[in-house]
């Protein structure tokens, strides 16, 4: 790293930045293949998940950044559109290989900013990469098709093109992948991208930035925006100029950029809200389902969108594995080392959204059979700890019972049979991912089948997308749209029909 690159101290009168030697003080945007301060010349501050202290302050960007940004882009789009594809994919592959160079900084950056354990950060940072590198190799696979004509001496055929600007916005629960899963197939597609980096993981896109900067990445093919939602991200999404909007985050988020980018047509892929049940059958391995139901529930501080946060259980077995399930949370350590199993959710504000939604479900009648708390000893005060947190009692209508709260809050609920367990995985406004635990190739298939969800899984977690399979949701998980896979590139390309007609006279 060079962090003195960037670096600019505090200005008299503002917290001093506590420096991680990895990320400059001053986290700036990237715009047209340069670092820029924002031109409000504001700053916010980025604390950290752990301590509650800063750890850096990011560029506040507002509309004039982000027209600069997209004027960079559509001035560098033309020129990268004409590179053939299979370059593209090299050009990206260098981009790959500088982040398998600095896998350990990525990771540390990640783990700073998210309070993940290093050990995570880097599982997460080798999955980007091999995503990166799954996308990088799709240059030299952008296949349109070749067809028969109904007409004689007519040749028919698709090609697909790039479809200019892509406004891409990204959340902070898995920073490294969640730019990877949208810049490479954005670029490889031949579009040249504004990526809307999350304000609680700014370094992590500025140092992806760099690492794609000193690849040899062309200028304003790549620009990074760092700032909040309401002030960068919506200017970007209302750009005239950005021809494809994707979105990670929420479903009210999501139905606003529908709207937003319904006037001009503009192309949008939303991948939102999850709620997703994890049902254990009165067959199911019950120490295999307890293990995958505490992953699916608690892992990553249950900050995913495919967390398992509705456990539904047959009746028959209920009790013995609640028990199962208890007693694994009961074990649980929680904090940022490579030890621990969790560590915090990502700002005080989410955590707080957290405590009063299981504190609004006590009050209606829920249950609380461990957790429901901020953790406030010596080790955990200063962060931003919930208590691992398993409910029962809950009505399946309930606000509880329909919100995503993203965090490492799990529901039980009991089911008196099969019939009975699948309406209640399917009685949500989500329909994201769903997993079932069963010995039974019946029920898992039929279960597989009817689950309303866009991710079906049989005896594992509710998580665990490869890069090469299409991810999304149905309902209000998302626009139907799939991500990553080669089914991206549908999102970032158009396709092109080409007739190509002989006269056989000059033959």
């Amino acid at each position: 790293m060079h962090p003195t690159s960037s670096w600019q101290g505090p200005e008299e009168g503002t917290p001093r930045a506590v420096k991680d030697d990895l990320s400059p003080r001053r986290v700036p945007n990237w715009i047209d293949g340069a670092e820029r301060p924002p031109s409000s010349e504001q700053w916010f501050d980025k604390l950290s998940p752990v301590t509650g202290r800063i750890i850096s302050q990011a560029a506040r960007s507002n509309e004039v950044d982000v027209s600069v940004a997209v004027a960079a882009a559509v001035r560098s789009q033309m020129k990268w559109a004409v590179v053939p594809p299979v370059q593209r994919g090299m050009a990206l592959h260098q981009v790959v290989d500088g982040m398998q160079a600095q896998q350990d900084e990525i990771a540390r950056v990640v783990a700073a900013e998210t309070g993940k354990s290093h050990k995570e950060a880097l599982a997460e940072t080798a999955g980007a990469v091999a995503l990166g590198l799954f996308y990088a190799s799709e240059g030299q696979r952008l296949y349109g098709r070749t067809t028969t004509s109904g007409q004689p001496n007519r040749y028919a055929m698709t090609v697909r093109v790039p479809i200019g600007v892509a406004g891409l916005i990204v959340p902070a629960n898995t920073p490294i992948a969640n730019v990877a899963w949208k810049v490479f197939p954005a670029l490889v597609c031949g579009n040249a991208v504004v990526l809307k980096a999350a304000e609680d993981a700014p370094a992590t896109a500025w140092l992806f930035a760099r690492i794609a900067h000193e690849a040899g990445l062309p200028a304003g093919i790549l620009n990074v925006l760092q700032g909040y939602g309401e002030e960068a991200g919506a200017p970007l999404v209302q750009s005239p100029f950005v021809g494809v909007i994707s979105f990670t985050g929420s479903t009210n988020v999501g139905r606003w950029i529908q709207r937003e980018a319904a006037d001009r047509l503009a192309r949008v892929s939303l991948e939102l809200g999850g709620k997703n049940p994890f049902v254990v059958c009165d067959d199911a391995d019950l120490e295999k389902a307890a293990t995958w139901a505490l992953l699916s529930a608690f892992s990553n501080a249950g900050q995913r969108c495919s967390s398992g946060s509705r456990i539904i259980v047959f009746d028959t077995v209920y009790e013995q594995f609640r028990a199962l399930l208890l007693g694994r949370v009961a074990r649980l350590k929680l904090g940022p080392g490579d030890d621990d199993d969790f560590g915090p959710v990502i700002n005080e504000q989410q955590l707080n959204t957290m405590l009063a939604a299981v504190s609004k479900a006590k009050g209606e009648g829920a249950v609380i059979l461990c957790g429901g708390q901020r953790l406030l000893d010596v080790a955990h005060r200063d962060g931003y700890y919930m208590a691992p947190t398993l409910i029962e009692n809950a009505d399946a209508e309930s606000e509880i019972s329909h919100s995503e709260l993203f965090g490492p809050i799990g529901i039980l609920y009991r089911a008196k049979d099969f019939n009975h367990a699948l309406r209640l995985a399917n009685a949500s406004p989500y329909g994201l991912t769903a997993c079932i635990h069963t010995r039974s190739i019946h029920r898992a298939v039929q279960f597989c089948e009817k689950v309303e969800a866009g991710v079906a899984v049989v005896n594992a977690g509710t998580y665990g997308s490869e890069p090469h399979m299409p991810f999304g949701g149905m309902k209000q998980s998302g626009n139907g749209t799939r991500e990553p896979g080669t089914e991206a590139i549908d999102v970032y390309s158009e396709l092109k029909d080409i007739y190509i007609n002989i006269d056989p006279i000059h033959l």
